[in-house]
């Protein structure tokens, strides 16, 4: 990270050293970590309807912030609903990110092992969730059908 953080950003050694080492990170690195992370989820501790009811309401708070700010930000700045919404879908994914901020907090005893598993099961449920959301929202009107010569007669 410092190597690549004290390196000029559009100078070629730049350049050649992320074409070099882009394989070896999406190819090898990037799925361990999914994978580190699947290994340290305890879906086991998510055992009774209370945990569950707890998870569905964060999967449910996390969405509406996510999916209302953006969509309420959106609609301020100027957009439509349906793009201020589509917007909101589109923002409502969970990456990366989240899942590197959900190892160190598991890492320095922020999160407990049931929190843990509750997070990473709405960083799951909202990303599986933003294709279908997206789709519900950017559906075109169903088009106004052409009249039937026939039909208008009858």
């Amino acid at each position: 990270f410092l190597f690549g953080a004290i390196l000029p950003s559009g100078g070629p050694l730049a350049s050649e050293l992320a074409r070099r080492i882009e394989d070896l990170v999406t190819m090898l690195l990037l799925p361990a970590f999914f994978a580190f992370t699947g290994l340290r989820t305890r879906i086991d501790l998510l055992d009774g309807a209370g945990a569950w009811g707890a998870c569905a309401l964060v999967v449910l708070v996390a969405t509406v912030g996510k999916v209302g700010g953006t969509a309420i930000a959106a609609r301020v700045s100027g957009l439509g609903w349906r793009e201020a919404a589509a917007l909101g879908a589109l923002m409502n994914t969970r990456g990366l990110m989240e899942l590197i901020v959900l190892n160190v907090g598991l890492d320095l005893g922020i999160l407990s092992p049931g929190l843990f598993a509750i997070f990473v099961v709405m960083a799951l449920v909202t990303t599986f969730a933003t294709a279908p959301m997206l789709r519900l929202v950017m559906r075109r009107e169903a088009a106004p059908q052409p009249v039937d010569a026939h039909s208008a007669t009858a």
